[in-house]
């Protein structure tokens, strides 16, 4: 299979032409998401649409081309990035693994696939890694050489940087925190088939769940629900909204404070849905963060991640800002990838 090389964005200057933008994807169980996006990192057009995941690998694919055509100017970009759920080969632009959302995903050679399709060179990655590197580069991350970043949402995942590189580890698995063990996880179901994980108890999902079953209510399927009960002040239900986030919270907290204390970064970033729901699930975060931390890092804070929605289009589109041609991201192992930080004022 070819290897797929990242292309570089020249940066604009005297006699040099405009830098190209560049293209990025989103692609979930649900919804595809593109975008156009300007080196530095500005969205300048984007696309939503449902993703066919129940027809199969082609028409998934398929419909990613479809999506891309409709961004006015696609042809002019520098090149695709795009960011999937599961273990992606970041080298070669293959899916190694992929969850049940996305049936025969895994085995996609995603760089080969579209760029057939739609002419341009394509960067692939996990998509928790293109939130990391999304504020990494244009973020509540940026300029710093070394960080931790976590996105809760209905699953858990995130990614590493140190030395200004993100790190894909061995495998391609690194910065994968929803599935660190956590004791008040012990016997609850992951969504990757093992049980007694952090995204057991910390992902949205499972912090309503464990609200169905302390309540008996059925009808709650909503986190922003449980959220808005944890802050009234009286009743069974507001005690139990309170519980369940502080014990999902407070894992989290306390997971993240572990990895601190192990690989002792300058910020911690926290992104996705849950974390967005404010004070009932920031402030048992922030607590149990700081009762683990060791003294050398004990002055640090969890800071909310800074893209909202936009950082997975964003970040997808920063694949291609890692390095240029001939830089150490070609084909081979591996390593940690350098980020690069576009002037904004180009």
């Amino acid at each position: 299979m070819t290897a797929v090389r990242t292309p570089h964005v020249p940066e604009s200057g005297a006699g040099s032409p405009a830098p190209r933008p560049l293209v990025g994807v989103d692609v979930g169980g649900t919804k595809i998401a593109a975008g156009l996006v300007a080196p530095d990192g500005t969205l300048l057009t984007s696309v939503v649409r449902p993703t066919p995941a129940a027809r199969g690998r082609a028409a998934v694919l398929d419909a990613i081309a479809a999506a891309v055509r409709e961004l006015p100017g696609y042809e002019e970009a520098a090149g695709l990035g795009i960011g999937t759920g599961g273990v992606v080969d970041r080298a070669r632009g293959v899916v190694l693994s992929a969850n049940a959302l996305l049936p025969g995903w895994a085995g996609t050679a995603l760089g080969e696939e579209l760029t057939g399709r739609l002419g341009l060179p394509v960067a692939a990655d996990n998509d928790a890694n293109v939130f990391a590197l999304a504020e990494q580069t244009y973020g509540a991350g940026a300029g710093c050489a070394s960080a931790l970043y976590v996105s809760v949402g209905t699953g858990i995942g995130g990614g590493l940087t140190g030395g200004g590189r993100l790190v894909r580890g061995a495998h391609w698995t690194a910065g994968e925190f929803g599935h660190l063990a956590v004791p008040e996880a012990a016997g609850r179901p992951c969504n990757c088939g093992r049980t007694g994980h952090l995204e057991a108890v910390a992902a949205g999902p499972a912090i309503t769940a464990r609200f169905r079953a302390l309540t008996g209510d059925d009808s709650v399927h909503d986190l922003r629900r449980v959220a808005a009960l944890a802050e009234q002040e009286t009743g069974a239900e507001a005690e139990a909204a309170r519980t369940v986030l502080a014990e999902g919270a407070g894992a989290l907290g306390r997971a993240l404070a572990g990895l601190v204390n192990t690989v002792d970064p300058e910020r911690v970033v926290v992104g996705g849905g849950v974390a967005s729901i404010g004070a009932p699930f920031w402030e048992p975060l922030t607590a149990a963060f700081t009762a683990e931390l060791l003294p050398g890092p004990a002055g640090l804070r969890p800071v909310p991640a800074a893209l909202g929605p936009r950082a997975a289009v964003v970040g997808a589109a920063a694949l291609l800002l890692e390095d240029g041609p001939d830089g150490p991201h070609g084909p081979g192992t591996p390593e940690s990838t350098p980020v690069r930080h576009p002037d904004p004022q180009h």
